[in-house]
């Protein structure tokens, strides 16, 4: 699981989990557009059945569509084939809207076995974590917490976790607001989780 990158660049990629959602999604879209960023938007299936132009939104955007399973269940719970099942039918819903098949996948809850490591190798995916687990922005923990635990894992390379669905997200997304706002002024460049792999890549090959 990849929670950041190395790099002398000042990157890092915010990721949202558990959308689309009409209410939240658009609002973290009109805060990455002011800021001219990108993030990567960890979608369940179920949720982008029910708003597929909001799914169509986000890409048109230039965002990145990352798959979060179908129901958003346990996997480690699951057997390999309801597994397989939750990964590949969202994957074939965000080919269906978008037309590109998603290549970064994050766990429900950061929860896997390891047949799941070579299940996601063997469809190409790369399981993405985050370095501030800690913010726990879901359970609503005040805007300041989400901030100050933020704060303290952000660097260059850094992922980063929050949350446009399930409940009420209106602390995240005063805290995102005054996040971008920071990390744009403080030179941050805002990438989606893809980008800054690529990156990575490429700086490793540089140094080859």
């Amino acid at each position: 699981m990849i929670n950041e990158i190395q790099t002398q660049k000042k990157v890092v990629a915010i990721t949202f989990d558990d959308g689309p959602n009409p209410i939240y999604t658009p609002k973290v879209l009109k805060i990455f557009s002011q800021a001219k960023g990108k993030a990567t938007f960890f979608m369940i299936g179920e949720q982008m059945r029910n708003y597929p132009e909001l799914v169509q939104q986000v890409a048109a955007l230039g965002h990145e569509i990352g798959n979060h399973t179908y129901t958003h269940q346990k996997l480690s719970l699951l057997s390999y084939e309801d597994c397989l099942s939750e990964i590949e039918k969202t994957e074939r819903l965000i080919e269906k809207l978008i037309g590109i098949k998603p290549t970064v996948f994050r766990p429900p809850f950061m929860d896997y076995h390891e047949d799941m490591v070579s299940l996601l190798q063997q469809k190409g995916y790369t399981m993405i974590g985050a370095l501030n687990l800690m913010a726990q922005d879901w359970g609503q923990p005040g805007v300041d917490h989400i901030l100050k635990t933020t704060r303290n894992v952000i660097k260059n390379g850094s992922i980063l976790i929050f949350h446009d669905g399930y409940g009420n997200r209106s602390q995240t997304i005063n805290a995102i607001q005054i996040l971008v706002a920071e990390l744009r002024e403080q030179g941050y460049q805002l990438l989606t989780v893809s980008e800054l792999l690529d990156l990575d890549k490429k700086e490793e090959a540089e140094v080859k």
